[in-house]
């Protein structure tokens, strides 16, 4: 297939709004695309590369040679090129890298070249993320889409299961989970407090888990061999040898566990995120600053996969093969003023919330519903940073101010703005964000420095109001900024829909 035909069809899946015609457009391009390129088209098609790093930047793409005359190059090729790219390391490779994206790039036409440039640094805006490939490929494949959904779950995602469904639901059954190879997390909704929480959960007796605020982690052990996967399933394992310890130490020879790792102070209280963050980026390990696993679930032991066993009883195998110093609190019932009880010790402890889980739920692997509801005491969302705004005054010299926006697929940007602040930022986090916006600037006209939209971070705000200065018709009330959220791609940030849900009485 020529990469000219795949750009096509993502500009027009950009340029609609409706979700039945991206859907359309994009199942009718998995059916033309011969069958070794199918899974190379629907990643592509999702806005990301087959390869997880190459090593290129927006500034290593920002001088490129003169585009091609003609379309001439094709997916596969592409694919081969990156493919090369991502192996280059050690000395020269610098080099190597540059005549690399020179020969790729030099072969593109105008338009190949903005796309190409764009999907290298995660930043093709369609429309069409890991749900609507989902929905167009049991199209293309004619398969049913829920076959697909656990499927998609089980592998990693949608694009790795492509090839299973056009040949059929029965090759979608086969796919299960591999011990070793990370799977989609299951995700929790929000509610107001404990008590709605209970409700959405199903009400009657349920477990309420502490809500650490650590970066999650999904552990595989098979024998000696141990995978550390985060929670967009890098492999982290090199970094957090800690954690494998402990996973060989338990007495198993094949699990799956779902937590969260956590530095600690010496009194045993949790660090600031970002402080666990940027330890667990780091493959050196101080003796002072050894993470914590904190386990909640348990998907494997031993040959048996639990993912489809109710909560209970994968609550009860964990118990008996994870001891209590590796595990998340949980208190169970169905009192509400006793679990009400059981958050404010957890909040407390220094933790951010709680997470009402019902009893009798299945592990539901990349999908958000009711069966887990997180509670925080405060709103907040996780918005992306659109530009931000020269700092005057005492903070004369940094990037201060920041503009937030909400995902918007009906947008052009794929962004809708909501609000500015610069409140809750310390000294370190304004020279920090200083240095991360100016690498993302694409515009500075002396006021506002105008950012690509990749950056997200978590606010906390009092409530919505409505305005019409934003496009949104909404704005954030008293909004702080909480952290800045490296472990999320701007493709996870909350939707306008969500921030319009939480708005409505």
């Amino acid at each position: 297939m020529l990469l000219r035909d795949l750009v096509d069809v993502s500009r027009q899946v950009a340029a609609t709004r409706s979700r039945k015609e991206k859907t359309r457009l994009i199942s009718s391009l998995l059916v033309s695309a011969a069958a070794d390129e199918r899974a190379l088209v629907a990643h592509y098609l999702s806005g990301r590369l087959r390869q997880r790093r190459t090593g290129l930047g927006w500034r290593g793409l920002q001088a490129l040679p003169s585009p091609a005359p003609a379309s001439s190059l094709e997916v596969r090729e592409v694919d081969a090129a990156f493919e090369a790219m991502s192996l280059l390391a050690g000395p020269g490779s610098v080099g190597l890298r540059a005549a690399a994206v020179a020969d790729l790039f030099g072969r593109a036409t105008a338009v190949e070249q903005e796309w190409l440039r764009a999907v290298a640094v995660g930043e093709v805006r369609q429309g069409a993320l890991e749900a609507v490939v989902t929905e167009a490929l049991a199209v293309a494949a004619d398969v049913p889409l829920a076959a697909v959904r656990r499927a998609a779950m089980l592998a990693g995602g949608s694009t790795y299961v492509v090839d299973a469904a056009f040949l059929g639901a029965d090759a979608l059954a086969d796919v299960g989970l591999t011990v070793g190879r990370p799977v989609l997390p299951m995700l929790a909704s929000s509610a107001p407090d404990v008590a709605a929480a209970i409700a959405k959960a199903g009400s009657g007796t349920v477990g309420v888990d502490a809500k650490l605020d650590g970066i999650r982690i999904q552990v595989h052990r098979d024998g000696d061999d141990v995978v550390v996967a985060t929670r967009s399933l890098d492999d982290i394992t090199q970094r957090l040898p800690e954690v494998v310890a402990i996973a060989r130490s338990l007495p198993a020879s094949q699990v799956v566990l779902d937590g969260e790792a956590l530095w600690l102070t010496a009194d045993g209280r949790p660090r600031p995120f970002q402080e666990t963050a940027s330890r667990t980026s780091s493959s050196t390990v101080p003796a002072e600053s050894v993470v914590t696993p904190y386990f909640f679930d348990v998907l494997h032991l031993d040959g048996t996969d639990l993912i489809d066993r109710p909560a209970h009883e994968r609550w009860q195998v964990l118990e008996d093969l994870v001891p209590a110093a590796h595990r998340v609190q949980r208190w169970i019932g169905s009192d509400v003023p006793a679990a009400s009880a059981f958050t404010e010790s957890v909040l407390a402890s220094g933790h951010e919330g709680v997470v009402v889980k019902s009893l009798d739920a299945p592990y539901d692997a990349g999908r958000r519903g009711s069966a887990w509801v997180k509670v925080k005491p405060v709103h907040t969302l996780d918005l992306v940073v659109l530009a931000v705004e020269h700092g005057s005054g005492r903070r004369r010299g940094w990037l201060s101010n920041i503009h937030l926006g909400a995902r918007d697929p009906s947008s052009p940007t794929g962004f809708v703005m909501l609000g500015k602040t610069f409140k809750g930022m310390t000294d370190e986090m304004l020279a920090w964000q200083t240095a991360r916006f100016r690498e993302l600037e694409v515009e500075d006209d002396g006021w506002v420095v105008t950012v690509r939209p990749e950056q997200v971070v978590e606010i906390a705000f009092d409530g919505l109001q409505r305005s019409t200065r934003y496009p949104g018709g909404l704005a954030l009330r008293f909004a702080r900024v909480v952290r800045y959220r490296d472990d999320k791609s701007a493709d996870e940030a909350d939707t306008i829909e969500t921030v319009r849900a939480l708005a409505t009485p």
